[in-house]
Parts: structure tokens; C-alpha cells; sequence
């Protein structure tokens, strides 16, 4: 018997477990998932976007226009940020998988935590201020960008065969 030859790549099976994270947020308009390795290829954090901890999804808004207090922009947490938040160890280094390129604050976040590459999925957004701000903050900090394309167009999950 020979080895399998439709595994996943590190890039697939990082950026999955992004997508998959996403997956745990509860706004009905925008999933986003990040998953952060060290230099060895270990998972050091996860996040996804969502209210900050303690906060009632029920009680607060999901409005992407409108009055800004009565928004969901002034309250998420993106996923870049709670990754950042729930990593395990030193992020020097690191690499950040996420599944829309970031935002400028997320992108000062970042260079500030010490991760050295953004592999990124989307950049629906890249017309943005925001988004050219990120760019800019993370050429001039040295932080690498990488737009992942994958082949693929699902990864199927089984749980029973």
C-alpha cells in the first residue's frame, strides 16, 4: 500500500483550521477565522470574530449600517486580535493565517506581537483605506504578506463514514 497522495498541505490545513475557527462566529454577515503557528509549525492561537468575552450576542448589535453605536464595529473583536489574545506563548516570529486580509488595526496588533508573515485568504477589501493603511504599517515593519490560492474548493469533514 502507498501513502496517500490527497493530504493537505501545511498552507491548506493551516488556513482550514482559519476557516473553520470562522466558523464559531456568530455574526450573520462576515466569518472571519485566524490560526497562528510558530517557527516549528505548531498551532499557538486561534481566534475568530465576535463580542468580547462576557458579552450577550443577544444584547448586542449585528447592524452593519447605521448609526455607529448601533453598529457591530464599534464592539467585535476581530479574529486577528483574539488570536493574538489567546495565544499560548511568545508570538516572535510567527505566522498568522487568516481568512481576510487584516484591517489596520489588527495589522498594528500584529507587528506588535512580534509575527513576522500574514498569509491571508481574501483581500475582498483592498480598496479600502483601512486596508492600504495595513499594507503600509506592514511593509514598513517588515512583516511579510502572502495571498494563499487554493485549488481546492472544499475540505470535507466526516465525522461518521
Amino acid at each position: 500500500m502507498n501513502k496517500r497522495d490527497d493530504y493537505l498541505s501545511w498552507d491548506e490545513y493551516f488556513m482550514g483550521i482559519a476557516f473553520l475557527s470562522g466558523m464559531r462566529s456568530k455574526d450573520p454577515s462576515t466569518q472571519v477565522g485566524a490560526c497562528i503557528i510558530d517557527e516549528d509549525k505548531k498551532i499557538i492561537g486561534i481566534g475568530y470574530n465576535g463580542f468580547p468575552m462576557g458579552s450577550s450576542d443577544d444584547n448586542m448589535p449585528w447592524n452593519k449600517e447605521g448609526d455607529f453605536l448601533n453598529t457591530k464595529y464599534p464592539y467585535v473583536v476581530h479574529a486577528e486580535l483574539n488570536a493574538i489574545l489567546n495565544s499560548i506563548k511568545s508570538l516572535k516570529n510567527a505566522i498568522i493565517y487568516v481568512t481576510h486580509f487584516p484591517c489596520n488595526e489588527c495589522a498594528k496588533a500584529i507587528v506588535q506581537s512580534g509575527i513576522k508573515k500574514v498569509i491571508y485568504f481574501s483581500d475582498k477589501h483592498k480598496s479600502l483605506d483601512a486596508t492600504k493603511a495595513s499594507r503600509k504599517i506592514f511593509e514598513n515593519a517588515g512583516v511579510e504578506t502572502i495571498h494563499l490560492e487554493i485549488d481546492k474548493k472544499e475540505i470535507l469533514i466526516r465525522f461518521r463514514d
